[in-house]
């Protein structure tokens, strides 16, 4: 499903993306080695492929799915001894653009002003920066250095006089600056659903910091305060306007299509997440119950059109996959083999033309491979 050759002639960039590129399918090959279900020498050569020509380290450009921290979380998955002095030398640079990072996330805080997404968002920003050090240092300081921002992000901030939550983006859904009074995210791929998975993970690994419990709990109020439909089908809209924020009313109708990114399976993954790092058996089982109601509702299910790991039914297997494991009812393992069959008898008729992570077959591939080896780190979704 995934090609076993690296093109001799890829677009600038193309090695180092974890999203699209051959860093997400150097992590499937890579899975596959260790797992001796594929070729060492061909993970090797796709390793060789992310590392043809220098790495990028920039701190304005870099994230978990781009550039060093993309790189160092492929090699560091595979579980090679060949590639630690590789990985030496990267973290000297990852470690170098999160301190810079960080001081530029705190001097905002420090002046009042909102975040652009890209600053804490798990795909570019601090959190996903965080999800790699909990994968490869989760001892480290630099991560409590992570988690003790998103304590800062969680604090609320005053903008043209109205208060807004600290996660609150000035940019508009598409990233870029908006006038309009930016807006808030509730997705884990660019929202505060990231960051709060991010601190409960670490948390419950018994990784704390000062604040890092009422910053959660902040956290998931917010969501509690946009949690909308009924008892038996509850969900959140994707993302909320300043207008929408003023009234407490969202215009988007009803759940959209059931994605990690930004659909209800990856937002009750990280409020479940929370609540087993706070011990909070009712909140837990509310997340648990909202995402079962989620995968048996026709009208979210015939809303996926594609396989992919990001927005399609990979990504929703393997959001219930790991909620089921951690979950009181048995009802999300319960659809797993449905899901499981969807996903396959979609692929019948479409596989996807993209061979990276998030929308192509690298995703698809881990995903379907049911390994017991934590790649999905990078989505948040190991607990």
């Amino acid at each position: 499903m995934i090609p076993l050759t690296p093109p001799n002639d890829p677009p600038p960039g193309w090695a180092q993306s974890l999203s699209t590129g051959a860093a997400g399918i150097a992590l499937a090959h890579m899975i596959a080695a260790r797992t001796s279900t594929g070729d060492p020498a061909t993970a090797h050569s796709w390793a060789a492929a992310m590392t043809r020509e220098p790495v990028l380290a920039h701190p304005d450009t870099c994230g978990l799915f781009h550039g060093a921290p993309a790189v160092a979380f492929t090699l560091h998955t595979a579980n090679q001894p060949a590639y630690q002095g590789a990985l030496d030398t990267l973290d000297r640079h990852v470690i170098r653009l999160t301190h810079t990072r960080l001081a530029a996330a705190h001097e905002r805080i420090d002046r009042g002003e909102l975040p652009r997404m890209s600053e804490y968002d798990l795909i570019s920003g601090l959190t996903g920066i965080g999800a790699y050090l909990m994968h490869r240092h989760s001892d480290s300081d630099l991560l409590k250095q992570v988690l003790a921002y998103l304590v800062r992000l969680a604090e609320p901030l005053t903008s043209n006089g109205e208060m807004l939550p600290g996660w609150w983006t000035s940019d508009g859904t598409d990233g870029r600056p908006s006038a309009d009074g930016g807006h808030g995210n509730l997705g884990m791929a660019h929202g505060v659903s990231g960051p709060l998975a991010l601190a409960a993970t670490a948390m419950r690994h018994g990784i704390t910091i000062p604040g890092q419990m009422h910053a959660i709990k902040l956290m998931c109020t917010w969501l509690d305060s946009w949690r909308r439909g009924t008892e038996g089908i509850p969900w959140w809209p994707e993302t909320v306007s300043r207008t929408e924020h003023r009234a407490g009313a969202t215009r988007q109708r009803g759940p959209g299509r059931p994605s990690w990114c930004y659909g209800n399976p990856g937002l009750t993954r990280a409020q479940q997440l929370a609540a087993v790092a706070l011990g909070d058996t009712a909140r837990q089982r509310h997340a648990e119950h909202a995402l079962a109601a989620c995968l048996a509702d026709p009208h979210q299910l015939g809303q996926l059109t594609d396989a992919s790991l990001c927005h399609g039914w990979a990504g929703l297997l393997q959001t219930a996959r790991r909620a089921a494991a951690d979950a009181h009812i048995s009802s999300i393992a319960d659809r797993l083999p449905d899901l499981r069959q969807y996903l396959d008898h979609h692929l019948e008729d479409r596989i996807p033309d993209d061979h990276g992570l998030l929308e192509g077959t690298a995703g698809i591939q881990l995903t379907r491979a049911t390994t017991a080896v934590a790649w999905d780190t990078c989505l948040l979704l190991a607990g």
